[in-house]
């Protein structure tokens, strides 16, 4: 196990979120047949099917069972790699379906108002109308916008290089207004976090060091108290409704597909179907015979 994690970590360049969600699925399986009293290469592709119905019979959602499977597809095709196995047991194992649901997308509103709470007098406010900003403007994942250095942003060109999933690089455009927003924070906010600022991260936490994933978490759930709006919202929400309104606005699928960082068109695929039953929806609302 030890030498599989290295090898998503070195040789795979994950995440470190995506290894630790590999090492959890791969520990709990390991438990599994620790308690079967089965050794990990001595699993055949029935034990892996009673696996995973004791995991369907547990109410584990379908795409928890697919994620499951997909580490132990993984795992198993490393250990064929390195001469542990002569083949892999789970290589003829179907993926559940799973349950195919519909990204949230935060309503205008409820944008607007998080957009607007923080106070523009104060250090931490201009940091965080340009991190909020941002989030909207590029679509990037909250990991993404933390590992940004001040030299990742072009503000005279309105570009950020952002490094995506498996170290892919790509530039996302900015707009006026988050470009003014990041020009503000840098010129009256950044150099007043923290005592000393070491670090060459665009943003900071209060202490002058890096912010981090949670830390940008928390402080939206914070602006939208301000805000007065619904909890629920995330930086992945951003996400998922930067890409609806972008669909919304006319932009083809693949240029969406691009700006997201997405590998597969499919991907990006599911936001078509956003809206679409907007579209239904308005239509249902509008029509007279609707």
């Amino acid at each position: 196990m030890d030498q599989f994690i290295a090898h998503l970590r070195i040789e795979r360049n994950l995440s470190p979120r995506s290894v630790s969600a590999y090492g959890s699925d791969l520990a709990a399986f390991l438990d599994w047949a620790a308690r079967s009293e089965i050794h990990v290469l001595d699993v055949d592709h029935r034990a892996l099917r009673r696996y995973l119905a004791e995991l369907d019979k547990a109410r584990y959602a379908r795409r928890t069972v697919a994620r499951r499977l997909s580490t132990l597809r993984t795992f198993y095709r490393f250990c064929v790699a390195r001469g542990h196995l002569a083949s892999s047991p789970a290589a003829v194992l179907a993926t559940p379906r799973p349950e195919r649901r519909l990204p949230h997308v935060a309503p205008d509103e409820v944008v607007r108002a998080l957009l607007d709470a923080p106070d523009p007098s104060t250090p931490l406010g201009l940091r965080d109308l340009a991190i909020l900003e941002m989030l909207y403007a590029t679509g990037m994942r909250v990991s993404e916008l933390t590992s940004l250095d001040l030299g990742d942003v072009d503000l005279a060109q309105g570009l950020a290089t952002v490094m995506g999933k498996g170290s892919r690089q790509r530039v996302v455009p900015l707009h006026q207004l988050a470009v003014r927003r990041v020009r503000d924070y840098l010129a009256h906010g950044r150099g007043h976090l923290g005592r000393t600022r070491v670090d060459d991260a665009l943003f900071l936490n209060r202490l002058g060091t890096r912010l981090t994933s949670g830390g940008v978490r928390r402080m939206l759930e914070s602006r939208l108290k301000e805000a007065g709006t619904a909890s629920g919202l995330t930086p992945h929400v951003l996400r998922h409704t930067f890409a609806t309104h972008l669909l919304d606005g006319g932009a083809d699928l693949r240029t969406v597909q691009e700006l997201l960082g997405h590998i597969a068109l499919s991907t990006t695929q599911i936001y078509t179907h956003v809206s679409t039953k907007r579209l239904r929806d308005v239509h249902k609302g509008a029509h007279p015979r609707a």
